[in-house]
């Protein structure tokens, strides 16, 4: 079985790792690699090769930036060669970036079958490009492979065929246990940045929707600007957020009081993470990798597509994106009594890649 998997963005280099490993120690299986470019800086994209282990590409096109049609549509012509040059008998796609999109369009259109990892996740935020591409990828699915019962639902309130959904749970719980209580892959990062464990906060903020709106990017700055006035926040700084901060004084100016770096690799990202007191994101990826190290989350959006993590107490979402509001979540995730997980485990048990590799072979 030949298994021809694109990738694009760094939460897809992280998924990929799990079933790429399950990949390697199976006789007649071969993955072949695309990765389309969408994460293109070596801090996005090439560090994670290296510390993932992942093989190099065997495709590789550099194609980010840009309008998300134009982006888009150029990875859906280059895909398409490469399908054409490999006739796989699967095309795996992680997730709901427009390379997932381009990828699943580029194999339905050959007659490729798709398989979707990480399938059936709703915000029901129409507006964000992640769910606009989620939503079709997974109707051009041939294996939606989910990672929680509230993914099923979903699927089925979508009128899509029990037979096609597969709950395997999480990708991300796998490549967490492989790596995340590992102290063999702890970092120097607390030493490198002075900071001591669970005296300090760690935030990301990526998403179109608070990078490229500045009154929400400016709120989201300058309630984290206030945590920083009790404890460090430290910022890995993406680059499209550097560039939108730089654009609106008032975000540039609140950037000022939080430790930024630039994008870090994934064992720096997991050493800082799990020796957090909290995590402030508008991430998928963080929110999940929170929970799996005990940590409380505030998630600066209007909805998350991880509703269990909101309904167990480990995620807050604030009342609005509004300093204030976020200010409020922060406090209230901070001053709550300790959670304890006792046991409960919505994702699965940390082996979804060797289920989804069972089922394409025994398809």
């Amino acid at each position: 079985m030949k298994i021809l998997t694109v990738i694009g963005a760094r939460p897809q280099f992280i998924k990929a790792i799990a079933l790429s490993l399950a990949a390697r120690d199976r006789d007649g299986v071969e993955e072949v690699l695309l990765h389309t470019g969408q994460h293109y800086d070596d801090n996005m994209s090439g560090v994670f090769f290296r510390d993932l282990g992942l093989p190099e590409p065997k495709y590789r096109f550099d194609i980010g930036g840009g309008l998300h049609g134009e982006m888009t549509g150029r990875q859906l012509a280059a895909i398409e060669k490469a399908l054409l040059a490999e006739r796989p008998d699967v095309c795996l796609v992680y997730g709901d970036t427009n390379s997932t999109l381009a990828g699943g369009l580029a194999a339905a259109k050959l007659g490729i079958p798709v398989a979707h990892v990480e399938a059936g996740l709703r915000s029901f935020n129409r507006r964000m490009p992640e769910e606009i591409n989620r939503v079709l990828t997974d109707h051009l699915s041939r294996w939606l492979f989910t990672p929680t019962e509230a993914a099923d639902a979903n699927l089925m309130a979508e009128g899509i065929e029990p037979a096609q959904v597969s709950r395997v749970g999480d990708v991300m719980y796998d490549v967490a246990k492989l790596f995340a209580d590992n102290p063999d892959y702890r970092t120097s990062i607390l030493m490198d940045l002075r900071l001591a464990p669970k005296a300090y906060a760690v935030a990301t903020v990526h998403r179109q929707e608070n990078t490229d709106d500045p009154r929400n990017l400016a709120a989201i700055l300058a309630a984290l600007a206030r945590l920083a006035e009790r404890m460090p926040v430290v910022l890995p700084l993406h680059p499209r957020t550097a560039k939108a901060a730089a654009a609106v004084p008032e975000a540039a100016a609140s950037l000022k009081a939080i430790r930024t770096t630039p994008p870090l690799g994934f064992f720096d990202m997991t050493t800082l993470l799990s020796q957090s007191a909290l995590a402030v994101t508008d991430s998928g990826g963080l929110q999940k990798e929170a929970y799996f190290h005990g940590i409380p989350c505030v998630t600066v959006r209007g909805e998350t597509e991880w509703v269990e993590l909101v309904e167990m107490g480990w995620n807050r979402l604030p009342a609005a994106i509004e300093a204030g509001a976020i200010v409020a979540a922060i406090d209230a995730a901070l001053a709550g009594p300790p959670l304890a997980r006792d046991g409960a485990q919505p994702y699965g048990d940390g082996n979804a890649a060797s289920r989804i590799l069972d089922i394409l072979e025994g398809s």
